[in-house]
């Protein structure tokens, strides 16, 4: 009997459920933003952004749960069990593991974590019996609760027999001596990045803008009835449009230095993809720039 290999939770459901929302999302979105472009003055152009930019607001927190849900997997070696969750790592050495056994065996039943979703079942709640339980798993039934001397872990192997079976086979043949406990966390990388002091300036400089880029076009709608966005062409004038439409624009920087600040971070976490990461972040704040710049042409372009 093998006593290491790899675990995966049940990935199926929670991919598919992510994949929608965050496709129907999108769909949203795009409506609204859609919406405020055909919509004149009044309150109708700023419900649509309102409805746009709340549809807009979850989808890269359900997309680093996608892509955490791809990563996942559970580890057991000879000498450790890792598990891993996106950007979430746990090194466990076998010996510091006291005990592992499904949860059903418990008198009291777990605490699911707030907002659980097919696919991603993460958090920490707190037990009576058990303390403080993290969760690492993509689904509330038939959860392997793996305990140390400090926390407990809530995982959802597809195979948790298996699991448990791999995991005995290594206790009783005893684990080679060396390995040593390890946790990281989302959060270490963007404490990492936030210690340099040019990516906190490049940080704060696109929030600046794009806050300030939000705060114009919004005093500037109510004064001007239309604008022109489009190109004219060498025979014809662009046409002018509800200078609700302006703020397809800020909407656009903002999505545009989200995905870019995600991206960044991504690269961030290995050395030698780092100035990508330095350059991803830069071209944000370049862009956001370049928005507050094509307002001002806008504006000041002759109806």
């Amino acid at each position: 009997m093998a006593v290491s290999g790899e675990f995966f939770p049940p990935k199926r459901r929670g991919l598919a459920v992510h994949t929608v929302l965050i496709l129907g999302l999108s769909l949203i979105s795009l409506a609204g933003l859609f919406s405020v472009g055909s919509a004149g003055l009044g309150q109708a152009p700023l419900l649509a952004l309102l409805t746009a930019i709340l549809a807009l607001a979850p989808i890269p927190f359900l997309g680093y749960r996608l892509y955490a849900l791809t990563r996942a997997r559970y580890s057991l070696t000879r000498t450790s069990l890792v598990l891993r969750w996106g950007l979430r790592l746990e090194e466990i050495p076998l010996s510091d593991i006291e005990w592992m056994r499904m949860a059903d065996d418990l008198t009291k039943p777990l605490n699911r974590p707030l907002l659980p979703l097919p696919g991603a079942v993460l958090g920490v709640q707190a037990h009576p019996d058990l303390g403080k339980v993290e969760f690492l798993a993509s689904a509330g039934r038939k959860l392997l609760l793996v305990a140390t001397a400090t926390r407990v872990f809530a995982i959802s192997p597809e195979n948790p027999s298996g699991l448990l079976q791999a995991f005995a086979r290594a206790t009783e043949l005893g684990s080679f001596s060396g390995a040593t406990p390890r946790s990281e966390y989302p959060s270490f990388v963007l404490g990492n990045a936030w210690s340099q002091p040019y990516v906190r300036f490049v940080w704060l400089t696109g929030v600046f803008l794009n806050v300030g880029l939000f705060i114009w076009v919004t005093l500037l709608v109510p004064t001007i009835p239309n604008v022109v966005l489009g190109v004219a062409g060498s025979s014809s004038s662009a046409e002018p449009v509800p200078a609700t439409q302006l703020f397809l624009l800020p909407v656009s920087s903002l999505a545009l230095m989200s995905a870019g600040w995600l991206a960044g971070l991504y690269l961030y976490r290995w050395e030698r993809e780092r100035p990508l990461a330095f350059a991803v972040w830069s071209s944000s704040a370049v862009t956001a720039a370049l928005f507050l710049l094509a307002v001002f042409f806008v504006v000041t372009t002759p109806v």
